[in-house]
């Protein structure tokens, strides 16, 4: 699934990367809350995205193994006010856990703003961490430059990957 899907990204490089590899792959639900993302995202995908993910009943999302999610960032960038937490945006975290929690993925991967590591001298990170760990996952991040992977563009983002089964990265 793909939530915070903005006009699909995530479910670009996936579907690419599974294609290279000739493994099927469905997405099998999507939410963004922007109108706009919303109508690039069924343009690019033939399907409308749910809106508000707040409003989204965790039973009723379907069965799936990998859940991708670039959640708001705007509460922990230096852009931002960085509220963390405070923020109601900042708050949205705790959707994607209550639905990791309902339906029990193999995997996700979670994106957001390097400055995540450091809010709240590191406490914000700290609470992610520990609530996806006591959902039962295996959980590490890192820190990822778009410059060393090949794109022309600095752009810094802590990706935070969990996995049912223990699988280390190096």
């Amino acid at each position: 699934i793909d939530l915070f899907c903005g006009i699909g990204g995530f479910r670009i490089a996936f579907e690419e990367a599974c294609n290279e590899n000739s493994i099927q792959t469905e997405c099998v639900f999507s939410s963004d809350i922007d109108k706009f993302c919303q109508d690039s995202y069924e343009a690019n995908f033939g399907e409308r995205p749910f809106g508000d993910i707040t409003q989204v009943n965790e039973k009723e999302i379907p069965e799936h193994d990998i859940l991708f999610a670039g959640f708001p960032c705007q509460p922990f960038s230096i852009i931002g006010q960085m509220k963390g937490m405070n923020d109601t945006r900042g708050t949205l975290f705790f959707d994607i856990a209550r639905i990791i929690k309902e339906k029990r993925p193999k995997a996700f991967v979670l994106e957001n703003v390097k400055q995540l590591v450091g809010h709240d001298q590191g406490k914000t990170l700290k609470i992610i961490l520990k609530t996806l760990k006591e959902l039962g996952y295996h959980v590490q991040y890192s820190v990822l430059n778009a410059l060393d992977f090949g794109l022309p563009h600095k752009r810094e983002r802590v990706v935070i990957v969990g996995h049912s089964e223990p699988i280390m990265f190096t």
